[in-house]
């Protein structure tokens, strides 16, 4: 067998969890081009796809419990993130797929004590590196890393429904990331998008 036929596509190489948090960022990202909420396009997209003829593929349970986390626990899942980014650059001024990562890999930090941070955190570079500019997996990590190494303060927050100023901040360095990332706004095809993370109906 040669080297091209022994090949594995790409996709097929990802495990379900990885396609279901792409799934999920590609839904968040859009429902905030669009200005709508993102579990509405969640059930338009499981309306279509329990069609006699589907014209799209099903929603995957855990893309939905992601969308649907996420856009309950938005503002909660806001304020932690920003506690990790510098004061010059806030949530709003990073770029729209960054923030869409950013979320729903937070979201799991936070809220979904099933998933293993370390998994979680790899598996948001790896979607940065995918979809996002080139600065991008460096301060994404840094953020989430951050993060994780709060989980016990985030936990008691949470406890509280509410996210506390934690204590730390970038170094310079993740400051300048997150600065060359605000200026690089990715331009994303999401119909590529789409069909890139877009699970198989099988």
């Amino acid at each position: 067998m040669d080297q091209q036929s022994s090949r594995v596509p790409r996709q097929r190489r990802r495990g379900s969890r990885y396609r279901a948090r792409a799934h999920a960022v590609e839904i968040v990202y859009e429902a905030e081009l669009r200005d709508i909420d993102p579990v509405a396009i969640v059930q338009d997209r499981e309306t279509l796809s329990s069609l006699p003829i589907p014209e799209t593929a099903p929603v995957r349970p855990y893309t939905r419990e992601i969308v649907t986390g996420v856009a309950t626990q938005l503002d909660a899942v806001d304020d932690a993130i920003s506690t990790h980014l510098s004061a010059e650059w806030t949530l709003e001024r990073i770029p729209a797929m960054d923030r869409a990562i950013l979320r729903v890999c937070a979201w799991e930090l936070l809220y979904n004590d099933e998933v293993d941070a370390a998994v979680s955190l790899t598996e948001a570079v790896e979607l940065a590196t995918q979809y996002s500019t080139v600065v991008a997996p460096d301060y994404v990590n840094a953020v989430l890393d951050a993060m994780a190494k709060r989980s016990d303060e985030v936990l008691d927050a949470r406890a509280l429904n509410t996210v506390t100023e934690l204590p730390g901040e970038f170094e310079a360095d993740d400051v300048e990331l997150v600065e060359s990332a605000a200026e690089s706004e990715p331009v994303v095809d999401s119909g590529h998008f789409e069909a890139e993370v877009q699970p198989s109906a099988e």
